[in-house]
């Protein structure tokens, strides 16, 4: 990512982040699991919980976006973690579909094509990573 998209990215979820977390993730789940009903049934925590989990995974990411290669292990470990709850490289672009789309409706009048390309690329640098280290994982227990 390059300077500009990190600080639209930063300025963006600091606004995002007005919003009650439990309220985004059920935006977001919603939207997801509208998409592609399968996912639901990979999903054991209480949604309330995991909504505050995915909000302060978000934070963390994007507190870190500087220095993004810190956070390589823990994306991959990340990774390895969803391989074994059943996630499938596919369930990704479902993902960053539920998670444009719930940043578009959260930002408002504050989303534009320059900060949904700047989300668009963080994301697919974080499911790149993530898909990778599931593909070693699985070689790995092959």
């Amino acid at each position: 990512m390059n300077k500009e998209e990190i600080l639209l990215v930063k300025k963006t979820w600091n606004i995002f982040r007005e919003i009650d977390p439990v309220l985004v993730g059920d935006v977001f789940y919603s939207k997801l699991f509208f998409d592609m009903p399968s996912l639901e049934k990979l999903f054991h925590t209480p949604r309330e919980e995991q909504s505050r989990k995915l909000i302060e995974m978000l934070s963390v990411i994007v507190g870190r976006l500087d220095n993004l290669e810190e956070l390589t292990g823990e994306i991959k470990q990340l990774a390895i973690r969803h391989v074994q709850y059943g996630v499938k490289e596919h369930h990704y672009k479902a993902v960053g579909t539920a998670l444009l789309w719930t940043l578009q409706q959260g930002l408002g009048r504050d989303w534009n094509e320059e900060v949904s390309d700047a989300w668009g690329v963080c994301f697919q640098i974080l499911s790149d990573t993530m898909i990778n280290a599931s593909r070693y994982k699985k070689k790995r227990i092959a």
